[in-house]
Parts: structure tokens; sequence; C-alpha cells
């Protein structure tokens, strides 16, 4: 395993350990970035599982110096599909406790329905969602480097992992010279999840998605049900 991957997967581990207990916690939380909204869970039948998101942003300042920011989510998805994705505040480094919930998204594949609660306001909006076609994977396309990295086991889970490499010409987006862009997946087959996800663009930063505490049991079904006392709005277009 690479050294980058290595170090990260340790680092996530250790974060995870450090703030899951501290999920329940009350902690008041100082000003932080804007929303992640976590990863995407298919509602794939009997492959139950749970796990902790990490999830990494670094930026850096006028003098090149590093911004790092993390939150940590819940994800968990039972026998018959459906799935429970949290969304939490990205908070700096210094911060400890638990990073504010933001949100819950919830998915049920039998009856369509998607919800999403707030805590702050007690209100959950429930709509209807339609079958979608499945999004084709990525073609390499001109001026992409592909790189199949393999099989390797990330957090207990085989995945394979793509590389690809490609360059923001001079004049797109505001680039003044030409840059090289990075995208690093590994993807799991049998849960049908990224395992881990890593976007550099040396224009913005580095921005990491990894799972970690992943278990492969049923979950609890309170994750996927709206917590009592609140109020539910059904959003969907006439």
């Amino acid at each position: 395993m690479p050294r980058c991957r290595i170090q990260f997967a340790l680092c996530l581990a250790a974060f995870a350990l450090t703030m899951q207990p501290r999920l329940a916690g009350t902690a008041v939380a100082p000003p932080s970035d804007p929303l992640l909204n976590g990863i995407n869970i298919p509602a794939i039948v009997g492959q139950p599982f749970s796990a902790t998101v990490v999830i990494e942003s670094q930026r850096f300042d006028d003098d090149g110096s590093p911004v790092v920011r993390r939150t940590i989510n819940l994800v968990a998805r039972d026998s018959k599909g459906r799935t429970h994705n949290e969304t939490r505040r990205l908070m700096p480094e210094f911060f400890h406790g638990s990073p504010p919930l933001m949100g819950v998204r919830l998915f049920d594949p039998t009856t369509r329905t998607r919800t999403t609660y707030d805590p702050a306001s007690h209100v959950a909006r429930r709509q209807f969602v339609p079958k979608q076609a499945t999004p084709a994977s990525p073609p390499g396309g001109e001026g992409v480097k592909v790189e199949d990295l393999g099989i390797d086991t990330l957090s207990g889970v085989k995945a394979h992992g793509t590389r690809r490499t490609y360059v923001v010409e001079k004049g797109i987006f505001a680039v003044r010279k030409a840059v090289e862009a990075q995208d690093e997946v590994w993807y799991s087959d049998e849960l049908r999840i990224n395992i881990l996800a890593r976007h550099s663009d040396p224009r913005f930063g580095v921005d990491t998605v990894g799972l970690s505490e992943i278990k492969r049991v049923e979950p609890a079904p309170s994750m996927f049900e709206v917590p009592p006392g609140y109020k539910i709005i059904d959003s969907t277009a006439p």
C-alpha cells in the first residue's frame, strides 16, 4: 500500500476513534466552514453494513501553509436496502468534540421515499423519488491518464483502485497556467461504495473521503426512522 494511503488510513482510524464516542455529546462548536454531503450509498438489498465516514478538506492560506478541516459522519444500510446518511459540519483541526449534526438523509427503496430531517428545526421533509438511470463510470477520454491500481484491502474490505490524472488547460476556470489534477478512487464491488476517494487539485487543495469502522451486521432499525417529535412535511412536487 503506498505511503500516502497508509498515512491517511492511520489518520482516519485515529480520528474516528477519538471522535465517535463524542457524537452524542453537546460540545459547543466554534465558527466553521461549509458543509460536505458525505458519500452516496446505493440502496442494495441483502448487503447490510454501518461505517464511520471521515471527511478531510485541505486548503492553503495566502502564505502557502495548509489549513485542514475534518468531520465525521455515520452511514448505514440494512438488509432491505434502506439507507442512513448524516451531514455534519467541517471543523478545524483544533476542534475537539462532536461536529454539529446538520441533517440526516433516509431512503427507502421499497416506497421510493427520501426523508431529510433537521435536528435544529425538528422538521422532516419527505418526497417520492422516481427511479433514475444509473450513471456510467467516467470514461478515460482524450488527455486523461487512467491507472489501474489493482486490488487492496482497506478497513477490512477488498477494493479496486483507479487513478485518473488530467490537465486543466490555461484559461479554463480562470487558470493562469495549465495544472494537473488527480482523482483516486478505491471501490468495493461487494458493498458497491467507495471505501476511499481523494481529489487533488493544486488550485484548491485536497479532499479525501474514507470509510472506517466498517461493520457487516444489521444496523439498528431506529437508524432508518424519523425520531419522535418531528413534524413530517410531504415535499413531493405535484
